[in-house]
């Protein structure tokens, strides 16, 4: 028996052929290798944006019965975006589930390789290596310190200890609060333009910033827009991200 992130045993039972994701950038990770095998994912698994598997809800509120009723040899689920209480039930009721534990860009690479080696036993894909080429060396200089908004009414921030913080300061730019005692600290905007920033990035996701939503807030410090995906997602968009956000 082997344990999950957290420390969890894991009853698997030779390799796995139906696979239940909870996570969207875990989702597009297990496609990448076996499209066949993932039986079911989130309403929020938008990428590969051709994916056909049965849909089981959100990633707070999935729909339980529904992923029983999928019989799969695994549930992959994430400590920051799945609730305790739901791999607990599900755990109850027999099915396995495997919690990951994503807080740095190398810890995401590491938790990916065990999720594919130990829990799925599939071979890992290609891009995984090419990821951990690209991101688990040494940290470049500081290039421009940032402030990344991932909502607002009310404006929050990447804080502390988060993965986007850490693929941030990998690109040779520093989060202003990355000392917060708060992973996301909820922050008026002119905290936020107080904060030390360069420039303040507005990812189009998990809200919607664009043009004309966002970067009116601010008067004093310029914006960038960027892709959501690639700032906050730790799949096979690691391999773009570093090439696409290399220069924001």
């Amino acid at each position: 028996m082997t344990r999950d992130d957290l420390g969890h045993p894991v009853d698997l039972r030779g390799q796995a052929t139906r696979v239940v994701s909870l996570v969207p950038s875990i989702t597009e990770a297990l496609v990448s290798a076996h499209r066949d095998r993932v039986v079911g994912a989130t309403d929020w698994c938008t990428h590969p944006g051709d994916l056909d598997v049965a849909r089981v809800r959100g990633t707070k509120n999935p729909d339980l019965a529904a992923i029983r009723a999928l019989s799969p040899d695994l549930v992959v689920a994430n400590q920051e975006e799945n609730r305790e209480l739901d791999v607990r039930r599900l755990r109850a009721a027999g099915v396995p589930v495997w919690v990951t534990v994503i807080e740095t860009v190398p810890q995401a690479i590491a938790s990916l390789e065990r999720l594919f080696d130990e829990a799925l036993r599939w071979q890992c894909p290609a891009w995984l290596a090419q990821a951990r080429d690209l991101w688990c060396g040494d940290l470049p200089p500081v290039d421009r310190r940032v402030a990344i908004p991932v909502w607002r009414d009310p404006w929050m921030a990447v804080g502390s200890s988060t993965f986007t913080g850490d693929l941030a300061r990998r690109l040779g730019l520093a989060n202003v609060l990355a000392e917060h005692a708060e992973r996301y600290p909820t922050m008026s905007v002119e905290e936020l333009e107080q904060a030390g920033a360069d420039v303040i990035l507005l990812p189009d996701e998990p809200y919607t910033f664009t043009a004309d939503d966002g970067p009116e807030a601010f008067t004093r410090t310029p914006t960038e827009l960027v892709s959501g995906r690639l700032l906050t997602w730790y799949g096979p968009s690691l391999v773009e991200a570093h090439r696409g956000l290399a220069r924001s």
